[in-house]
Formats: structure tokens, sequence, C-alpha cells
């Protein structure tokens, strides 16, 4: 079998990240080091476990071997979650084309 094109690449990591303490209402983006993912890459994230007041909004892909989580906190005392071990899902496209939506 030769070389296929356009064959996008995906997979799912477990990364175990220690997230800093989060301050009372408010959100903010951590980073932390990922090692193989690029940016361009599509990334998607899973907390194991509830943390009340706690919301993991967005994840991205920041620089090389970087992924940087939005954290939101809806109380009004800090949070902080500590060390687990989240679910990261990594899709690589080949190649991405300008969005058009035809309907």
């Amino acid at each position: 079998m030769g070389v296929q094109i356009n064959e996008d690449r995906y997979g799912v990591l477990d990364i175990p990240i220690t997230v800093a303490s989060v301050a009372a209402n408010t959100s903010a983006e951590q980073t932390f080091t990922v090692n193989g993912v690029k940016t361009g890459d599509f990334v998607a994230i899973s907390k194991p476990t509830l943390s009340d007041g706690l919301v993991v909004s967005t994840a991205r892909v920041s620089a090389a071997n970087t992924v940087a989580i939005t954290f939101g906190n809806l109380t009004a005392s800090p949070i902080v979650p500590g060390l687990e071990t989240y679910r990261l899902y990594v899709f690589r496209p080949e190649k991405t084309p300008v969005a058009v939506f035809n309907q």
C-alpha cells in the first residue's frame, strides 16, 4: 500500500496535570506541557471528576507541546482542583479548508 493523502490523525491521551488555584468569580487560562501536540491541532478536554463551581471551558494548543485550558470559577471563594488525570482528545487534520458552509 502506498502513501495515503488527506489522512487525518487523532488520538486520546490521559494527561496528569496539577491545576493551580482559580480565583473567585473569574476565568483564567493555564498552560500544561503535552509532548507531541502541534499548533493547528484541535483539542478537547475532559475533567474526570466534578468540582463544585469549577467550569472547564475550552482547550487549545497555544504552542508546540503546550495545551492551554480555560477554567472558570463560579463561586465566591478560590478553587484549588489539584492533581488529576484529564482526558485529552487530539485531532490533527492533514489539511483544513477555508470555512464555506453550503445550505
